[in-house]
């Protein structure tokens, strides 16, 4: 009865054996193994490599839509400052401190110190 126990307790154990060498080892499995290995962390266009170009693209993309939306803006600024001639010339009084011949122009300028301890 003991036998019994025990052979049916080894059993078990050898079919777990045969499995492994039927199956695991078998030089297909195995081949396919090495090969999705390979490929997953070796190959030139790995998972690894793909996932970073991926993120490259998604940056890239961000900045597309971040450039797209600032040259929408500028186009039209542009627009409005070229059909506009009062604009215009606001623009350049103001950013090249532009003025007419009869006219002078006074640039203030607040003493940093001053400003800081407010």
């Amino acid at each position: 009865m003991k036998e019994n126990k025990l052979i049916r307790e080894i059993k078990p154990q050898s079919d777990a054996i045969k499995f492994i060498r039927k199956y695991v080892l078998n030089k297909y499995t195995l081949t396919i193994g090495l090969f999705l290995v390979w490929m997953v962390f070796f190959d030139k266009t790995s998972f690894l490599v793909i996932h970073e170009i991926n993120g490259e693209i998604d940056k890239y993309e961000e900045q597309l839509i971040y450039y797209k939306s600032e040259y929408e803006k500028n186009d039209k600024f542009y627009k409005k400052l070229m059909n506009n001639k009062d604009e215009k010339e606001k623009y350049a009084r103001e950013n090249y401190f532009m003025k007419k011949p009869n006219e002078e122009i006074f640039i203030l300028v607040a003493d940093s110190s001053k400003v800081a301890k407010k």
